[in-house]
């Protein structure tokens, strides 16, 4: 493939930290390789800036792969920009026309602060994880995989929700800044598996709880969250937590009295 080159002109957004005001600050990006990725190209204006004694852009990374869930930001409005299925790290500049205009700016939610330009902190999500992404197995070596058997349906769907790399496309797209497509995809993904059963009745409870007191939004289901998502998460995730919330309600209330409940 030929490689040929793109001046873009970028308008970033510029915030020292979340307790500061920010702007937007236009950058010129010229002699941008077409097989360059989109983080590749932020990387060459970095190094311009860094030359001129100027800030560089922060941005958050760290596979570059697709893996991770680390990058991200909106690009023209779009979580991860304009292609389906890929992650900001993914995107190639091919994808943009010379002279275009790029407006870059960070995810845009309550439970995200802005750390510093483009980067905001996500540790909501952790927190949310650690009140039920989980399972209580025996320590020792790892079990045969045929110990305990599957069926194969049930481990096509965990293994398509266990693909969720909490990135935050779903929350920064919707416009009530809901989790609910990624605390779904974590849920579903255990309480389909014999390891996760447990936890089960209290597994989605308490997610779901953190999930409300991390600041995030309701749920209203138009779809966004799944369409701007790099691993296509289904919506229909949300569906079948909401069959776990009432499970863990009738599992919960039928507990006897003393355990906690």
């Amino acid at each position: 493939m030929k490689d040929h080159t793109l001046k873009l002109k970028l308008k970033v957004w510029r915030q020292a930290s979340s307790k500061t005001l920010g702007r937007f600050v236009e950058y010129e990006a010229s002699e941008v390789s077409t097989h360059s990725s989109f983080l590749e190209m932020i990387d060459q204006v970095n190094e311009g800036l860094i030359k001129k004694g100027e800030e560089p852009i922060t941005f958050d990374h760290d596979c570059r792969e697709g893996i991770c869930g680390s990058c991200g930001f909106m690009i023209n409005g779009e979580a991860h920009g304009p292609l389906k299925g890929t992650t900001v790290c993914q995107l190639h500049m091919r994808n943009f026309k010379d002279g275009e205009t790029l407006t870059i700016e960070p995810w845009r939610a309550q439970a995200f602060p802005i750390i510093k330009d483009l980067m905001v902190d996500r540790s909501a999500f952790d927190r949310i994880i650690a009140k039920g992404g989980y399972i209580s197995v025996d320590t020792g070596n790892a079990p045969d995989a045929n110990s305990l058997p599957v069926p194969k349906p049930d481990a096509d769907d965990a293994f398509m929700s266990a693909a969720c790399i909490a990135c935050g496309a779903c929350v920064a797209s919707c416009k009530n800044a809901s989790a609910m497509l990624f605390v779904s995809a974590k849920v579903n993904h255990l309480s389909l598996l014999p390891q996760g059963g447990v936890e089960r009745p209290e597994r989605v409870h308490s997610m779901v709880a953190q999930m409300d007191a991390e600041g995030f939004g309701a749920c209203t289901s138009t779809g966004s969250c799944s369409a701007s998502c790099p691993k296509e998460i289904s919506l229909s995730n949300i569906a079948k937590l909401n069959r776990e919330l009432l499970f863990s309600a009738l599992t919960r209330r039928q507990a006897p009295s003393g355990d906690g409940v």
